[in-house]
């Protein structure tokens, strides 16, 4: 079992960020949630990824939505959960408090990793990325998946934590230790974030 020091080790290392090889994912944040019982869980997340995008776009670092979009009626992932993020519908596009730009990217996904038989990948090599800052929800299911896929395909990760939230399953602190633990990713706040961004 690997120690705590080995861990660290493998963590990206922040005095090697740069922007100019970096992109910013967000992982389904659709649609509003002011008003719904979910308000207080997901709109500070919201929140925070919106000033996150508006820094990137200072830097020139690219912001890409990855949003469901499920077939209903076909998709597996519907079984599981219900019918949500339908192909279409407003509850499958980027939340407005996002405040998408013309140049930001968007990729439709109907499993919950972004990776997942999309043109991410691709899309990601032609920007010439290699670290990604992930925001998204929900934090155990498909901010997860995604990471996973990331690291698998050698990215350097950087969460910004307050700019994630969990509503479906399991804990969000749990959530983020096992993005650091097993993805080797480096959890921050949104205002660090900035800041890296700022730099």
């Amino acid at each position: 079992m690997l120690g705590d020091e080995n861990n660290n080790n493998e963590l990206f290392d922040l005095a090697n960020f740069d922007a100019k090889k970096t992109a910013l994912l967000v992982i389904d944040e659709l649609g509003d949630p002011t008003g719904t019982p979910l308000e207080q869980t997901l709109l500070p997340a919201i929140e925070n990824t919106a000033r996150i995008a508006a820094a990137a776009r200072r830097a020139s670092v690219p912001v890409i939505f990855t949003n469901d979009a499920h077939i209903p009626g076909l998709d597996r992932e519907l079984l599981l959960w219900g019918d949500h993020g339908i192909a279409g519908t407003p509850e499958a596009q980027t939340s407005p408090l996002l405040d998408p730009k013309e140049g930001d990217f968007t990729i439709e996904k109907r499993r919950y990793s972004a990776f997942f038989q999309t043109g991410l990948r691709l899309l990601l090599d032609e920007l010439g990325v290699d670290t990604l800052i992930c925001t998204g929800m929900d934090t155990n299911i498909c901010v997860r998946h995604t990471l996973a896929d990331a690291y698998f395909n050698n990215y350097n990760l950087i969460v910004a934590g307050d700019a994630t939230a969990t509503f479906l399953v399991g804990n969000q602190e749990e959530g983020l230790e096992y993005f650091k633990t097993c993805y080797a990713a480096c959890v921050l706040s949104a205002d660090d974030v900035v800041a890296l961004l700022e730099k």
